[in-house]
C-alpha cells in the first residue's frame, strides 16, 4: 500500500477554510453584517411602532464546526444565528422579525433576500457571487415555557402552514457533531468531513437537491467514522482507511423503500438530524438523486480501494484525484522515491 497521508493532507490544507477565529477574511464578513444590524435593526423596529428586543449573535454551520471548505466556484456561505430575546409569543407569523431584518439590511447590496430557513445577503464582484450571508433568525430559548430556541422559517408568500417557529439548536448540533471525537479522533473527522464535502462539490450539480446536504455528510461521519491510525504509538493518522471504511459503512445504509409520489420501490439512504426537529436530511431528493448518490458512492469506494492496494504514491494519488478533483496533489515520480512498503493499520480505540 502507498503511503499517502501526506498527500491527503496537502489536500485538506488545500481546500479547509478554517474556522472563523482563524480566517481574518471571514471574520471580516461577518463583523460587517453584524455591524449593520447593530446600527439600523432598532430603528427599523421604531419606524414599525414596535420595540426592538434585544439580540445577539452566534457563529454556526461549518465553517463554526471547523469543516467548511473552500468553495469550487468562488461563492463562500456564512452563517449567522440572530438570536432575538423574545419568545414566539410577540411574533405570530415568524416572518415578522425576518422582514424587519430584511429591512435592515435592503440596500447594503444589490440583493438582500428573505428565503425560507434565512434571510441572506448576496454579494458580487465584476457581476460574479463571490460569498453569501446566511441570517438565521431565533427566539432565544430563555423566553420560550419549554425553554426551546426556535428558528422563524417561511418567507413573504409562504402558506400559512409553512410559515411557523421551528425547534432548532445549532450549538447543541455542534456539541453533539463533534462530541463523539477528542484530540486526534476530532483532527481526523474534521478532515474526513472536508473530504468528503469536495468530493460532493466536484461530482454533484451545485444547485438544486441533486448533490447531498454537508451537513448530511458531516452527521454519516459523525455516526460512522471509525477513526483509523498507521501506528497508534505515534499517533499517525491513516486518512484513507478511515475514509475507505466509512464509504463502505455509508453504502451498507442505503435500502429500499416505497417511494409514495413515484410509485415505486427505491434505494434510499436515510440521515436523521441529530437534534430537534430530527428530520431526514436526505428526504427532498428524487428517486433519482438517491441513485446518482449510490453511484458515486460506489464510485468513490473503488477509488479509494484502488488507492490503497497501489505500491506507488504516483499511481495513488492519481486515482485519487478523479474522485476529488484537481486540488489533490499527484506527486512526480522523482520527489516519491521508492515505492513504499504497506503501512501497519489499527483501529483507534478512543472512537
Amino acid at each position: 500500500m502507498a503511503n499517502t497521508q501526506k498527500y491527503l493532507e496537502d489536500f485538506d490544507s488545500a481546500i479547509a477554510l478554517g474556522r472563523f477565529e482563524e480566517n481574518a477574511t471571514l471574520r471580516q464578513k461577518r463583523d460587517i453584517i453584524r455591524e449593520k444590524l447593530e446600527a439600523r435593526l432598532r430603528d427599523v423596529f421604531e419606524e414599525h411602532g414596535e420595540e426592538c428586543p434585544e439580540f445577539y449573535f452566534r457563529d454556526q454551520g461549518s465553517y463554526d464546526l471547523g469543516t467548511g471548505v473552500k468553495p469550487v466556484d468562488g461563492d463562500f456561505d456564512i452563517d449567522q444565528g440572530l438570536y432575538f430575546g423574545a419568545s414566539t409569543d410577540m411574533w405570530p407569523d415568524p416572518v415578522t422579525p425576518k422582514m424587519r431584518v430584511h429591512e435592515a439590511l435592503d440596500g447594503h447590496t444589490k440583493e438582500v433576500r428573505i428565503r425560507r430557513p434565512c434571510v441572506t445577503v448576496f454579494y458580487q464582484q465584476d457581476g460574479e457571487p463571490i460569498y453569501h450571508v446566511d441570517i438565521a433568525v431565533y427566539s432565544d430559548g430563555a423566553e420560550n415555557a419549554d425553554g426551546k430556541h426556535r428558528l422563524a422559517m417561511g418567507k413573504e408568500n409562504s402558506a400559512e402552514e409553512l410559515r411557523i417557529w421551528e425547534a432548532s439548536d445549532p450549538q447543541a448540533l455542534k456539541d453533539k457533531t463533534t462530541g463523539r471525537f477528542e484530540g486526534n479522533d476530532r483532527e481526523q473527522f474534521r478532515r474526513i468531513v472536508r473530504y468528503l464535502k469536495r468530493w460532493k462539490d466536484v461530482n454533484f450539480p451545485p444547485d438544486g437537491n441533486a448533490a447531498p446536504l454537508g451537513i448530511g455528510l458531516t452527521i454519516l461521519a459523525h455516526d460512522e467514522l471509525q477513526p483509523r491510525y498507521a501506528d497508534t504509538v505515534s499517533g499517525t493518522p491513516d486518512d484513507l482507511g478511515a475514509l475507505r471504511h466509512l464509504a463502505q459503512a455509508i453504502l451498507n445504509r442505503f435500502g429500499v423503500t416505497w417511494d409514495e409520489d413515484e410509485a415505486t420501490w427505491i434505494r434510499r439512504l436515510v440521515v436523521k438530524l441529530l437534534v430537534e426537529p430530527w428530520n431526514d436530511l436526505f428526504e427532498r431528493m428524487t428517486g433519482k438523486q438517491m441513485e446518482q448518490v449510490e453511484q458515486e458512492l460506489g464510485v468513490l469506494l473503488e477509488a479509494l480501494n484502488s488507492a490503497t492496494d497501489e505500491v506507488d504514491p504516483v499511481e495513488a494519488c492519481k486515482r485519487l484525484s478523479k474522485v476529488f478533483g484537481k486540488d489533490f496533489p499527484v506527486p512526480r515520480m522523482e520527489d516519491t522515491g521508492k515505492r513504499h512498503a504497506p503501512a501497519i493499520v489499527s483501529s483507534s480505540n478512543s472512537a
